[in-house]
């Protein structure tokens, strides 16, 4: 298995995985622009071009698009964050020019039919009420929010069904045209490849991008506060966080290690207390997300509305022990399930083709798997609760969906925090 990166004349830069025990290829390219890129009035815009993309080119037809994928029985997908857009396939090795085409074509020649916009208008308006009948989904967007207010990066991905509607083609073409460029794009692939022969089908595909764009987004800021929202739900749904750690953070590792030891799976101190010892919740996690500037770190609980006001003092209970110690058992079992999680990506050449763009993105190389294991091998107790202790001190956030009469003040839990 070996990994390769080559960066093309207008600066693309392809970076492969070859893996000659599947039969398949995973490939995709990752545009370094999101949510954060957009202004207040155009908030969704790139999560509306995403869908666009697959909705006619010069030379295909939306339904043109998805039979040509799927005659080689192969799939094409695309998905949006609040940093990142990826437009990806996977398909049989020996399909890999056609997925490559595909998706070269719908990032360079896409028209943007107005009547097609139309009808994607109300799609996305769906999805958007969906999401808002989610309260385990909206509840995060909530929680950006009030972690980061009036800021690009705290705005919700999917925008408001009153902006989607109200964005002009002209609007998408323009954004477009400012982010999707050439030095601001990696293609990636994993699977049965050659990277030489795939090098040459990026750069005979990609061409026509531009090698000049606008990079910048608004630097995040990190103020912490609270969302509640009532509503008439069985459960509420609670997220307590804090300012977490950017992607290329010396400590990140530490922070993703303390936060699988607090909730990252059945033997974490979450889990073992407040569901196997308590019964106060079916569901209690943690996890660390970075972002290039900041990050966030969360305690995700669904609990019941009679259960709410004994869960927060045992949940702010725990995030406090652990920063003040961790024990040697629990520390190995976390590091093992980061390192499990890691080689287990190589056995999906989806996951691994996301992990490569992102790494590339974020550290200008891929890193080796055992540079990936060495990192989390490093970590020691020190580590972990230099990265946790730094995290609590900064101000928590709540974000609360469902009953919450028995949900304390915002005062009350950031005290416990404390």
């Amino acid at each position: 298995m070996t990994v390769e990166v080559t960066q093309l004349s207008n600066g693309l830069r392809v970076v492969t995985h070859r893996m000659d025990s599947v039969e398949t290829v995973s490939l995709g390219v990752w545009v370094n622009v999101g949510t954060r890129h957009e202004a207040p009035e155009v908030n969704g815009v790139a999560h509306l071009l995403e869908h666009m993309a697959f909705k006619g080119t010069k030379r295909r037809s939306a339904r043109a698009i998805a039979e040509e994928i799927e005659a080689v029985g192969g799939s094409l997908n695309a998905h949006t964050t609040r940093e990142f857009t990826a437009y990806h396939a996977t398909v049989l090795k020996a399909d890999v020019a056609v997925a490559v085409d595909i998706i070269a074509d719908i990032l360079q020649h896409s028209v943007f039919d107005e009547a097609e916009l139309d009808r994607e208008r109300v799609v996305i308006a769906q999805e958007i009420g969906e999401a808002q009948d989610t309260p385990d989904d909206v509840v995060y967007d909530n929680f950006q929010e009030a972690a980061f207010p009036g800021q690009p990066i705290g705005r919700p991905i999917l925008g408001s069904a009153e902006i989607i509607r109200a964005i002009k083609r002209g609007q998408i073409l323009d954004y477009m045209g400012r982010h999707y460029a050439a030095p601001r794009m990696v293609v990636a692939a994993a699977g049965n490849l050659d990277h030489r022969a795939f090098a040459r089908l990026a750069e005979a595909a990609f061409g026509e991008l531009s090698v000049a764009s606008v990079n910048g987004f608004d630097a995040a800021v990190y103020r912490g506060g609270e969302f509640r929202e009532e509503r008439d739900l069985e459960q509420v749904h609670l997220v307590v966080g804090f300012e977490g750690l950017p992607n290329a953070h010396p400590d990140f590792f530490a922070l993703s290690v303390a936060s699988t030891l607090l909730g990252g799976g059945m033997s974490s101190r979450l889990f073992q207390e407040i569901r196997e010892n308590r019964g106060l919740v079916y569901s209690i996690y943690s996890f660390a997300a970075p972002y290039t500037d900041t990050g966030i770190f969360c305690i995700y609980a669904g609990t019941g509305e009679s259960q709410l006001a004994e869960l927060v003092p045992l949940l702010c209970d725990e995030v406090r022990k652990t920063a003040d110690g961790v024990g040697d058992a629990e520390l190995g079992r976390a590091k093992a399930q980061l390192k499990a999680g890691t080689l287990m990506t190589l056995e999906s050449t989806s996951a691994r083709c996301e992990q490569l763009a992102r790494q590339l993105h974020v550290y200008g190389r891929p890193l080796s798997v055992p540079e990936m294991v060495a990192r989390i091998d490093a970590v020691d107790r020190d580590a972990v609760e230099r990265a946790l202790r730094r995290t609590l001190a900064t101000k928590p956030t709540v974000a609360a969906v469902g009953p919450l009469d028995g949900l304390e003040s915002y005062d009350a839990i950031a005290r416990r925090l404390g």
